[in-house]
């Protein structure tokens, strides 16, 4: 199966969010074609959550998991390890009070 670019996923990702009123931004600009993609949910409140993709060999499947959960300041030493190990990465960061990231409808894994 052929794979989308990073930046055409992250084009129709902030373009659905987009449609549900939920603020995303572009935290750091990674590689247009292979970059791996981080998506940080900050609720606002001092805690946040990133998610990576990952690949489950056992349904052969692509899927969103936890990378980082809790203190805002905590996860975001998180994101800048990741990438310090990888300058190609892309991170998103979204703004919802909800937690509301999207990551679980289909056409996003």
């Amino acid at each position: 199966m052929a794979r989308l670019t990073a930046r055409f996923w992250i084009d129709a990702y902030l373009a659905r969010l987009r449609v549900h009123d939920i603020p995303a931004f572009i935290v750091a600009h990674g590689d247009d074609t292979a970059g791996s993609i981080l998506v940080k949910v900050n609720k606002l409140d001092g805690q946040a959550t990133v998610y990576h993709r990952s690949y489950n060999l056992m349904e052969d499947t692509r899927e969103w998991s936890i990378l980082e959960q809790g203190d805002d300041v905590e996860v975001d030493a998180s994101v800048n390890r990741q990438r310090g190990f990888d300058p190609d990465i892309w991170v998103i960061e979204v703004e919802d009070r909800q937690g509301r990231h999207l990551l679980d409808q289909a056409g996003l894994a």
